[in-house]
């Protein structure tokens, strides 16, 4: 069987990729709330005329989170499909990876504040 073309590949890739987000966008109410925020941010970034460097921060903490909240999501759906019953080896996985999303959240929020709290007060 012949390789797809180069092109044709990275395309299929973007596609594969823009669906992934979408259904992420679609069935997690976890990622929607995060994207609700990373609006709201981006609005107050304009709002405040933040800096380019604190731009690229705050677009750094938003990918950060909600791409972390996406292999979270990936790694809790491959762990229910291959044991769907209740297996505490599973659960501590799963915690693991809710803990990563902590972190990261938590530091964004960091971010944030470095960011805001100056403009504000």
């Amino acid at each position: 069987m012949a390789e797809e073309p180069f092109l044709t590949n990275r395309l299929n890739s973007v596609k594969y990729a823009l669906r992934g987000a979408w259904l992420l966008l679609r069935s997690e109410s976890s990622i929607q709330i995060q994207a609700a925020i990373a609006l709201a941010l981006t609005l107050a970034g304009f709002y405040f005329e933040i800096s380019a460097t604190e731009w690229a921060l705050q677009l750094l903490a938003i990918g950060l989170v909600m791409g972390v909240e996406g292999v979270n999501t990936a790694i809790e759906e491959l762990a229910d499909y291959v044991q769907p019953r209740r297996d505490p080896r599973i659960g501590r996985l799963k915690d693991i990876s809710a803990g990563a999303v902590m972190f990261a959240s938590v530091l964004a929020s960091i971010v944030g504040l470095i960011i805001y709290i100056p403009k504000i007060f």
